[in-house]
């Protein structure tokens, strides 16, 4: 594909998409267009493989969304994950097995189609192909850092019985995963999953969320399990704009379906924090258990927001995970001449839980700006020191975003 015309392309339908669809009369059509370009530039050095990765992709994501009649709506969207540059690196499909893994690979597809029902304000039905992301993605998401999102083949309800409730029920049969159709792990088929979360905003308190997660995953027996949690996060004013913040969740997993281990593994999570003015301060214990056979597992999270940004830890060793962390950022606000922008920097230590084993540490740094409203520009970097787990890697980002 010809690279100069598939930009002037994307640039001619973004020109077009910001600008309103209008019926012959004047009046706006009853749906809406949007286009998502992103762009990325990856780089992967690795200690135990021959060559570094560099991955220069462009993701062209758009649909359209209707307006709602008689509390029905619908919206179709598409996707193209394109690569600009050499093929320097594992898409996990390419066979370039010499290079890390940049599992952004090439294709053309439907990303998400559904339709939706709200027969009643507090009453949402949606069937079809769509994105999901649960409390913070610990256990359910998107995976939107990666070019393809996860997306569920499903049917959903989402009730709203009283002010600051929601519950939410899900059964999908399919997962669409981060890798594309061309991969042996990219769609989970025949999968019958069921998942219940509740949510309840108390006041003072926080928002307490209370799951159950029901995976059995034929083509993936190991990761088909039962998970039962509780969680709580909020902030609280204490003078100014000074804030106490807070996160705390428990939860146990054990094996269900097909899965050939049994278990019963606990995960916890434990973050307090503290902002003030621009600045946002936070220690964080989370432990996801393991016996030294089998560990407690999250294969329909956002993994990479979780236990470094070098992808370490995307399944949790046999001996389990312990990551005790800080993380510091600051936004400048009003007034600065970078308003908007954000810097943030983390440190890991990651362990074992079922041994004494240290498995090594890592440090994160972020600067997202937003260049305008509907441009933003990302600069990431990632460094993991191995000491008895993985090998040292190290990985750097540079995205461009822009919206219509």
């Amino acid at each position: 594909m010809n690279k100069t015309l598939l930009t002037l392309g994307a640039t001619s339908l973004a020109i077009t998409m910001s600008t309103p669809v209008l019926a012959q009369d004047g009046d706006a059509l009853p749906f809406d267009p949007y286009l998502d370009l992103r762009y990325r530039l990856e780089v992967v050095d690795q200690e135990n493989l021959p060559e570094d990765a560099t991955a220069s992709t462009l993701r062209i994501r758009g649909g359209v969304e209707t307006d709602e009649w008689n509390g029905l709506s619908a919206l179709v969207e598409g996707e193209a994950v394109v690569r600009l540059g050499p093929e320097n690196f594992n898409d996990t499909v390419n066979g370039q097995v010499q290079f890390p893994v940049i599992a952004d690979p090439s294709d053309l597809l439907l990303n998400r189609a559904f339709v939706r029902w709200r027969p009643d304000p507090a009453v949402e039905v949606l069937a079809g192909r769509q994105k999901i992301n649960l409390d913070n993605q610990r256990w359910i998401g998107s995976v939107d850092w990666r070019q393809n999102d996860q997306t569920f083949d499903l049917a959903q309800v989402t009730v709203n019985p009283v002010e600051g409730a929601s519950v939410d029920y899900f059964h999908a049969w399919r997962v669409n995963r981060i890798f594309g159709p061309d991969s042996p792990q990219g769609i989970w088929r025949d999968t019958d999953i069921h998942n219940v979360h509740a949510t309840y905003a108390i006041p003072s308190v926080g928002t307490v969320s209370a799951y159950g997660y029901f995976l059995d995953i034929p083509v993936s027996p190991a990761n088909s399990s039962q998970t039962l949690g509780v969680r709580l996060s909020g902030a609280q004013p204490i003078g100014g704009s000074t804030k106490i913040l807070y996160a705390a969740e428990y939860a146990n997993q054990r094996d269900l379906g097909l899965n050939p281990a049994e278990f019963s593994l606990d995960y916890l999570l434990l973050e307090p924090g503290i902002s003030s003015g621009g600045f946002t301060i936070k220690t964080g214990y989370e432990r996801l258990e393991g016996n030294g056979a089998f560990a407690l597992q999250t294969p329909l999270a956002t993994l990479h927001a979780f236990n470094g940004w070098a992808d370490k830890f995307l399944v949790t060793p046999p001996g389990g995970l312990r990551d005790l962390y800080g993380d510091i950022s600051y936004r400048f606000g009003d007034g600065s001449p970078l308003n908007g922008l954000l810097l943030r920097g983390i440190v890991h230590d990651f362990d074992a839980t079922s041994t004494d084993q240290s498995y090594g540490q890592e440090i994160n740094l972020l600067a997202v700006y937003p260049i305008q409203a509907n441009l933003k520009v990302l600069l990431k970097f990632a460094h993991y020191k191995a000491d008895e787990f993985a090998v040292d890697t190290t990985k750097g980002w540079l995205s461009l975003q822009m919206t219509f």
